[in-house]
């Protein structure tokens, strides 16, 4: 398997997630639609991806070092 990304980038992982803890929702009366559970999956990975984005740019605009 050549191509990679990070854990936060996957839906599988988002969505198994989802699947964890949407009982647990349930029990403190938040429920959540059915079809909520794979645009909520969407939407964390674009979430994951833009809050890895910032991290990475302000981990380069505050470093000390050159890049070689």
């Amino acid at each position: 398997m050549d191509n990679t990304k990070a854990w936060y980038q996957s839906r599988t992982i988002w969505g198994a997630l989802i699947a964890v803890f949407a009982p647990l929702f349930s029990i403190a009366g938040l429920d959540l639609p059915a079809g909520l559970h794979g645009e909520l999956a969407e939407g964390l990975v674009a979430v994951a991806g833009g809050i890895g984005g910032l991290i990475a740019l302000y981990g380069r605009l505050s470093a000390t070092r050159a890049i070689r």
